[in-house]
């Protein structure tokens, strides 16, 4: 890991948070190298991590032990065709595209690579991020490790030991922060009917919203005790919480999750043929 040359391929928010979390590990910035089309995306990028960068993708893969995949799954087959030639040196290639199978990856790039896929969170950009990840057959102990380590710099890790899991790992995690940022517009927006002004509800259910997340965390107990024991018999959270019950709250949840996952399997035949 003191040594390993990381190339990513694709220099947009997700490859940043990474960066960002490799160097505040202690990676050394001569290890890092970002690649992408836009010179005005890389001078950023440059200037922000004081890292070398490049417009030439084939340079980037054939210098680099780890190669990371950080672009749109509709632009994944493009890039990783283009690099085949470049990949001779056998690189560990980590995915951060959704949907894309690592039967697919392996296709393009035209050979028997060690391929990590993963499902990283937009939370990562603070270091706060949760990532699903898949290892083939091919990826040995030593290149879990260095993956666990670059996405352990920005959040925590689950492996997983089957890869179609990563669906519901999309639903719950990969997804997941834009349900909470709905809920907490809608308390919003229902904190200013009851009255509050809107930067009042906001403060009010921001740190709400944060403070229940690190209890949950910290806690000894589970979430739904944790439920529980804020909700005294006939008092004013038992109210809502009724009123949710009532509205089938976690049957809207599952239709939802489920409707996620559904469209990550989708992806996966429409853009991986």
């Amino acid at each position: 890991m003191a040594t390993s040359k990381i190339a990513f391929i694709g220099a947009g928010n997700m490859a940043k948070a990474i960066i960002g979390g490799l160097l505040a590990e202690g990676f050394n910035r001569s290890q890092i190298l970002a690649a992408g089309p836009r010179q005005e995306t890389l001078d950023k990028v440059q200037q922000e991590f004081a890292i070398e960068t490049t417009t030439d993708n084939n340079a980037a893969a054939a210098w680099a032990d780890v190669v990371v995949l950080a672009v749109k799954p509709q632009m994944l087959k493009e890039v990783t065709l283009a690099l085949r030639d470049s990949l001779a040196h056998q690189p560990l290639i980590i995915s951060l595209a959704a949907g894309i199978t690592t039967e697919s990856i392996g296709a393009w790039l035209g050979g028997d690579l060690p391929i990590v896929r993963c499902m990283p969170n937009t939370p990562s950009q603070l270091r706060a991020g949760a990532s699903g990840l898949f290892a083939t057959a091919r990826v040995s102990d030593e290149h879990k490790s260095l993956a666990n380590a670059m996405l352990g710099a920005v959040g925590i890790v689950q492996w997983l030991d089957d890869e179609r899991l990563l669906n519901p790992v999309t639903a719950v995690s990969g997804s997941g922060p834009a349900y909470f940022f709905l809920i907490m517009e809608a308390m919003i927006d229902a904190g200013v009917e009851l009255g509050l002004s809107r930067d009042c509800a906001t403060e009010l259910t921001l740190q709400t919203a944060l403070g229940a997340a690190m209890l949950a965390k910290e806690s000894e107990y589970d979430v739904a005790e944790l439920r529980r024991r804020v909700t005294s018999p006939k008092g004013t959270t038992e109210q809502a919480i009724l009123s949710f019950e009532q509205d089938n709250i976690r049957a809207v949840f599952a239709r939802a999750m489920t409707a996620c996952s559904n469209r990550a399997v989708e992806l996966s035949e429409v853009l991986g043929k």
